[in-house]
């Protein structure tokens, strides 16, 4: 191939980088600045100030809520959290040793099935199942978790916000302050992070014009591959194997010299500190000395001040969820079921947005395979 025509050949962009697949408003990404903005908010101010209710009900509405707007959407979370029994019957036939991704996936499916609206159409339809999915998943997730301890589900209260009553069907407790703000935070900044792969893929079926059950079905498949979610599941694994903050500088320089691999630190698209990193890792700091136990923090802060200079690249939002989710008593495994029960808001956001300017996304594929030739029968072949 000559100059001219491999300059004229059709570029291809590995994994879609770079490509612009639609227009957003939902969310905004600086990887230079390290800036991430929620319908232009700072993700930094809704951090400190929000709550997940609120930053749900501005990633649905594109404004945060008034009082009464807000006293009403939590309404609608709090009654919509109940698993309907079919669905939780079929919960207790789902294997506990497999995944809790499998069976999430799974059990996202069949509510479907029992939702009155899955098949109706239009926003406002939409817009009821995404609060009902919002709510719904967090139900899931721990119900799947105490059913794998061998304990029953335990009925939502309404008396705690979103991400308290998530942390009491979790554990069975009460969450302290700390624990609350601790779950309010984890949720909100895994809420929504524009073209993920797993938002891609909710918006490629949504634009199918299927049920949103199943735009949600597959977003979570996604989410539950290697490559996507799970990282603080390794990094949690790491402080398990490192084992005390004396052990860091050895297993670092081990790790090193087999060109292993630093989990929770580098991103796709932050080329500075992922800015949600801090708001966790300052959280682990007040949940490990309220549990009086800093010893995983303390390991993550050793790791972080060893690794950074020799990598070149800063932890990201996986690395300190790891430990401040142990604190919480969040098993490693459950990790990524967490996750999709903050970023059901961004997926129904991505979708809602889908489909209010609908069309299909079909991309085109570069054909590198051989020219047209002829058939040969099998006998000659």
């Amino acid at each position: 191939m000559t100059t001219s025509e491999a300059m004229k050949a059709p570029q291809v962009s590995k994994g879609l980088k770079g490509v612009l697949a639609a227009d957003s408003s939902v969310c905004d990404i600086n990887g230079s600045t390290g800036k991430l903005l929620y319908r232009g908010y700072n993700i930094d101010d809704l951090a400190e100030h929000s709550t997940f209710e609120e930053t749900a009900y501005l990633l649905f509405q594109g404004e945060l809520p008034t009082a009464d707007q807000l006293k009403k959407f939590s309404s609608e979370l709090a009654a919509a959290a109940a698993l309907p029994k079919p669905v939780l019957e079929f919960l207790k036939t789902v294997p506990t040793d497999i995944p809790p991704m499998t069976a999430l996936r799974s059990a996202v499916s069949v509510a479907g099935e029992y939702d009155p609206q899955a098949e109706e159409e239009g926003h406002e339809a939409n817009y009821r199942k995404s609060i009902r999915l919002t709510s719904t998943m967090a139900t899931l997730v721990a119900a799947i978790h105490r059913l794998r301890q061998g304990k029953e589900p335990l009925a939502p209260r309404a008396d705690l916000s979103f991400a308290g009553n998530f942390s009491y069907m979790l554990t069975g407790e009460t969450p302290t302050a700390d624990h609350t703000k601790a779950m309010d935070l984890i949720l909100i900044l895994h809420a929504e992070h524009s073209f993920n792969a797993s938002t891609f893929a909710a918006r490629v079926i949504a634009a199918t014009l299927t049920d949103i059950y199943s735009a949600i079905t597959g977003a979570i498949g996604a989410l539950k591959g290697k490559l996507h979610g799970g990282a603080n599941t390794e990094v949690l694994k790491t402080l398990m194997e490192v084992g005390s903050v004396d052990n860091v500088g050895k297993w670092v320089e081990e790790t090193r010299a087999k060109k292993g691999k630093f989990m929770g630190f580098g991103h796709a698209v932050y080329h500075t500190e992922d800015p949600r990193a801090k708001h966790l890792k300052e959280l682990s700091r007040r949940l490990g000395n309220e549990k009086g136990d800093p010893k995983w923090y303390e390991m993550s802060v050793e790791i972080e001040k060893r690794v950074v200079p020799l990598l070149g690249k800063h932890c990201n939002v996986d690395f300190y969820s790891a430990s401040l989710q142990h604190y919480m008593g969040i098993p490693g495994e459950l990790f990524t079921c967490i996750f999709a029960a903050s970023r059901i808001v961004g997926w129904c956001a991505h979708v809602l947005e889908q489909l209010a300017d609908n069309k299909i996304i079909r991309p085109s594929a570069n054909y590198v395979g051989p020219e047209e030739r002829s058939y040969v029968e099998v006998g000659s072949r």
